[in-house]
């Protein structure tokens, strides 16, 4: 019962094909990128997402030696935040709005943030899908034919199979979910002045959205009739295809952002807003923050420091000690997201001498991050979250040094698998269970093979870390000021 797992990127579409045993047979991917219209602006044409389908499905066949016909179930996961108004036709009425896009600040300056954090177990904050929407229908007289407002992940299900629709985890993102009753709010669609109506359906992950109808087999091609899960966002997925899917483990992944988050059995709201609350499979709770440019600062640091990539980055790290010689960075790129969510925060190195050459700066990056980390961590611990072990996926995952900077930082094992794409693979489970191989995520997520690496954390180097924990705290407070001033 070989099945596809496909996730929705920002810089690619990638396909993943799993056969019976759980076993990856093929990959596929297909490049795409966004548009930067205006400053603060940033959008993507939805039909990227849906032509990108067969050829990154056709590419993970080849590679697996299967076909079409052997395929027995598909979803999708993809990037969270977007907003696609899409008309009677079923097309996209404009390009959507994606999850870095800032132009909707004005449409929450009416909100109440302990409010909508109380409600949502969500950050008040303009990336959110309502608060999109609310924009759009502001600024587009198309907005008059707008059917459903769709996230991508949602998009591409209803492109397949017929059926808006997405799981909680994903509805949970919008600022119109109230946790508590696991629905869309009446007071939050009359806040941001959205029609249910023009909403997808609620529903968990891993049961059925449909099957593919005749659309969805041209996309795909697929045969017509194979199963379509509901699907999730890429944090979940991610979380998922690294088997973190009870409490206990806390979920790192590193792509170009970092995200942080641990699963909870129980209902918890931050009332600080450092980590926000989801829906996730099961009935649990994902507690989390959606992070900061982890591998985008290595991306950063890589083209402007002229290093010949991120494994030498990393070879370079690894030469200086820990605590880069009193040097510290602030990961803060693209904002603040951690010690608190501050937009209009940047980064800086702070502790330059002229002893500090290439090796202590890059270092410095990797600690940064890492420091940014335990912001999350600490939180969990003081909600009572367990975070035992940290298991890391995405590309920087790739980097030992990083790993057991990690792991000193935060006096945690670090565990490190042999796969470390895993929003495709997250996607490939939730097939799994629609398709009927399993009766459950965690069944599915559990005997799914893997190899792991656990990188120790070493207790000696705890003092030099908690100092310089504590200085990279100092700076960011002293910064404040900065920050008010718009960075």
């Amino acid at each position: 019962m070989p099945v596809v797992g496909i996730d929705l990127g920002t810089q690619s579409l990638k396909a993943i094909v799993l056969d019976d045993a759980l076993v990856i047979r093929g990959t596929g991917s297909v490049s795409y990128t966004p548009r930067f219209p205006a400053p603060g602006w940033a959008e993507q044409d939805a039909d990227l997402w849906t032509a990108g389908l067969r050829p990154a499905i056709f590419a993970a066949l080849a590679q697996s030696g299967l076909g079409p016909s052997d395929i027995d179930g598909i979803a999708i996961s993809g990037q969270l935040d977007g907003c696609v108004p899409v008309g009677r036709d079923g097309k996209a009425l404009a390009p959507c709005i994606i999850w870095i896009d800032r132009r909707a600040e004005p449409e929450i300056s009416h909100c109440d943030p302990a409010r909508i954090r109380q409600r949502t177990g969500l950050v008040l904050d303009s990336s959110h899908m309502a608060a999109k929407i609310r924009w759009f229908k502001r600024h587009h007289q198309e907005a008059a034919t707008c059917r459903t407002w769709h996230q991508p992940v949602s998009f591409v299900v209803e492109a397949l199979c017929g059926h808006a629709i997405m799981d909680h985890a994903l509805a949970s993102t919008t600022m119109l979910y109230a946790l508590d009753e696991r629905d869309y709010g009446a007071d939050l669609l009359d806040e941001f002045e959205v029609d249910r109506r023009q909403l997808p359906d609620i529903g968990e992950a891993s049961a059925q959205a449909g099957r593919l109808s005749m659309q969805g087999a041209a996309l795909t091609g697929l045969p017509q009739g194979v199963p379509v899960a509901i699907g999730t966002g890429d944090d979940f997925a991610n979380a998922i295809g690294a088997g973190v899917i009870a409490p206990g483990l806390v979920s790192c992944t590193i792509g170009t952002g970092e995200v942080n988050a641990a699963i909870s059995s129980q209902f918890k709201i931050d009332p600080e807003g450092l980590v926000q609350t989801h829906g996730f499979a099961g009935g649990n709770y994902y507690v989390g923050n959606p992070g900061w440019l982890g591998g985008g600062a290595v991306t950063w640091f890589v083209s402007t420091f002229g290093v010949t990539s991120p494994e030498e980055m990393s070879r370079l790290a690894g030469t200086a000690p820990a605590g880069s010689d009193g040097l510290n960075f602030l990961p803060a790129l693209s904002g603040a997201m951690a010690p608190r969510w501050i937009a209009s925060a940047r980064g800086a190195f702070y502790g330059l001498t002229s002893a500090h050459g290439t090796a202590a700066c890059a270092r410095s990056v990797l600690e940064g991050c890492a420091f940014a980390m335990r912001d999350v961590l600490t939180r969990l611990d003081a909600l009572g979250i367990a975070t035992d072990r940290i298991r890391l996926s995405g590309g920087g995952a790739k980097s030992r040094v990083w790993a057991k900077i990690r792991a000193d930082v935060s006096q945690r094992p670090v565990e490190v698998p042999d796969i470390t794409d895993m929003a495709p693979v997250g996607a490939a489970l939730l097939a799994a269970v629609a398709a009927g191989k399993f009766d459950t995520i965690q069944r599915a997520a559990s005997a799914m093979p893997r190899t792991i690496e656990t990188i120790d954390p070493d207790p000696s180097l705890l003092p030099a870390y908690d100092r310089s924990y504590q200085r990279y705290r100092k700076l960011f407070e002293a910064l404040a000021p900065l920050y008010a001033e718009g960075g």
